[in-house]
């Protein structure tokens, strides 16, 4: 059987550079877990996800929060209002899907809140600090 290195070369080259693509991708990093609290935010993060409490709504991501080498991330996760006064046992409050996307440098947080088209806001957090909330309950 004869080998015909034409053919062999560009395979080889494809496997040498996907083999280098490999070791250089970025492993994700997770986030600390625990309390990050904010100007109108409370951030729980756990290895699941993570818990929000707003002013007057509530969020949840829905899958481990990790960034990437530069300290970037985005995540998914649910968005739901609240509003002031008494709730009715039959309310049904609606949830949203949402996104989570910001960056952690070392114990600070910037985070924006998207729904939809809409942006809801940016919230900036410090890890271990209490949240500065007015509950609209």
């Amino acid at each position: 059987m004869r080998i015909n290195r034409r053919r062999i070369a560009p395979l080889a080259l494809c496997c040498i550079l996907l083999q280098t693509a490999l070791q250089a991708a970025p492993e994700a990093v997770s986030v600390a877990k625990g309390t990050w609290g904010g100007e109108h935010v409370l951030l729980e993060v756990s290895e699941k996800g993570a818990d929000l409490e707003f002013d007057c709504a509530h969020g949840q991501i829905t899958q481990p929060l990790t960034v990437d080498k530069l300290g970037n991330f985005d995540a998914a996760g649910t968005f739901t209002p609240e509003h002031g006064g008494p709730v009715r046992r039959d309310e049904v409050t609606p949830t949203e899907p949402a996104r989570y996307s910001g960056k952690v440098d070392g114990g600070t947080m910037s985070f924006t809140v998207t729904v939809g088209k809409e942006t809801l806001g940016t919230f900036n957090l410090s890890r271990d600090a209490q949240p500065k909330l007015t509950k609209c309950r």
